[in-house]
């Protein structure tokens, strides 16, 4: 038994080996799931770290073992031009199948998600590119105006709908317009190495999982990819709606490629290979363990193709993420040309800044000097003014007290000379009476 176990396990790895090399250049089957993410936690957008970054939100990845976990939205040095349409869960034949996100010069449909931040479902709205600078909406994005210069502000119209899949039961109503239908034609570029390693970083901390935070993980966004840990990572500040464990396990959810196709005719055979199997034992009751024996193979030939399924997934998923890894080598040496690039540019431009704010201060200050020296001039020509005049009217008053003194001294003299005049003319009366005793004297003398 063993033995026959172990054959039917070399041949199912040759033949997955015979079809590794096939599926390497395949098309990538995507992820379904039986039931749909948890709500988008509630939590606040950390600090854009500077020019260039283009915010990429959060969402709910899916791990075959544990089930769904949060990777946290994060700001990404974007590609020059390019924007960020968000990946979404839709459903799709029974199951929620993902849609993952790329990089467009246009936003895309991303399920009419509300992730918030400038993403309210249709478009996005947190900031555009002008020339090769890209510019930030204040009003939905947490912006450093020391850090980032190029802002402005439009208001932006913010719904509380946390729901975070497309279709099915409780989901977003929405369909792509005729201009996203078009948008998706556009060449689009796979998610940045950086935002790989974010979603694999975030993948093994088990704080990420729903199962354990319950729909609100302690890190719901980070100031750049990888970084979980430090003031710039930013915790939920509440479950976007109330968590419910999923009935049935992980690894049942889970849906291999293929599987929809075929579900509504496999739903049907148990039931007649158990109304076959019930006729027989009816009929013949010595088989019944042989019957039963035969039905645990068949469970057991059914598990070992599922597991293969899921080997062969994981080696499909392997390769074309080595794929992937050779291309993004390439993107981060470009990226790392266009930082250096940006880097210049924004070099160049602050030195230019620089340059036209020393040349205003010496301008300034040319000015200053202008007008001190004219003030100091006026001041000068005051001081002459106040001079001349002080002059002017000390030499007024020197004539007035010159005038008033002549004056003085001319009445004082015409006061002696009419004392003088009149002490004559008091001697001459004097005198004359004088005569005129002695002539009276002279006439009553003895000869008489």
């Amino acid at each position: 038994m063993n033995k026959n176990r172990a054959i039917r396990w070399m041949t199912l790895a040759v033949l997955l080996l015979s079809l590794s090399a096939a599926s390497f250049a395949g098309v990538f089957v995507g992820i379904s799931v039986r039931f749909g993410p948890p709500a988008i936690p509630v939590y606040v957008q950390p600090v854009c770290p500077g020019p260039g970054y283009i915010w990429t939100p959060g969402y709910w990845a899916w791990d075959d073992i544990d089930g769904y976990y949060w990777v946290p939205g994060t700001w990404v040095l974007a590609p020059v031009g390019m924007l960020w349409t968000p990946g979404y869960w839709g459903w799709s034949d029974g199951f929620y199948v993902w849609n993952p996100g790329y990089w467009g010069p246009h936003v895309g449909f991303y399920g009419g998600i509300n992730y918030g931040f400038g993403y309210t479902g249709v478009g996005f709205w947190g900031g555009e590119w002008r020339g090769g600078r890209f510019f930030y909406n204040r009003s939905v994005t947490n912006i450093n105006v020391v850090n980032v210069t190029n802002v402005y502000e439009r208001n932006v119209v913010v719904n509380n709908n946390h729901v975070s899949f497309n279709g099915g039961r409780g989901g977003v109503v929405a369909r792509p317009t005729p201009e996203q239908e078009r948008f998706a034609s556009e060449r689009h570029t796979d998610p940045l190495p950086v935002q790989v390693q974010h979603q694999r970083l975030a993948s093994q901390n088990r704080e990420s999982f729903a199962s354990e935070n319950h729909g609100r993980p302690a890190i719901a966004a980070t100031g750049r990819p990888g970084e979980f840990s430090g003031h710039n990572v930013v915790a939920a500040k509440a479950a976007g709606a109330a968590y419910h464990a999923p009935a049935m396990s992980h690894k049942e959810a889970r849906v291999s490629p293929g599987e929809s196709r075929g579900v509504a005719n496999r739903g049907n055979e148990p039931r007649n290979e158990t109304r076959s199997e019930n006729n027989r034992e009816m009929s013949r009751p010595a088989n019944r363990e042989s019957n039963t024996q035969a039905r645990e193979s068949k469970t057991q030939q059914r598990q070992q193709q599922e597991q293969a399924r899921h080997e062969q997934q994981r080696q499909q998923q392997g390769q074309k993420q080595q794929a992937r890894q050779q291309a993004s080598e390439r993107e981060q040496e470009q990226q790392r040309q266009q930082q250096q690039r940006q880097q210049k540019q924004a070099q160049q431009t602050q030195r230019q800044e620089q340059q036209r704010q020393q040349r205003q201060a010496r301008q300034q200050q040319k000015q200053q000097a202008q007008q001190q020296a004219s003030e100091r001039k006026q001041a000068q020509q005051q001081r002459q003014q106040q001079q001349r005049q002080q002059k002017q009217a000390q030499q007024t008053q020197r004539q007035e007290q010159q005038r008033q003194q002549q004056q003085a001294r001319q009445t004082q003299r015409e006061q002696q000379q009419r004392q003088q005049q009149s002490q004559r003319q008091q001697q001459q009366a004097q005198r004359q009476q004088q005569r005129e005793e002695q002539q009276r004297r002279e006439g009553h003398g003895p000869g008489r």
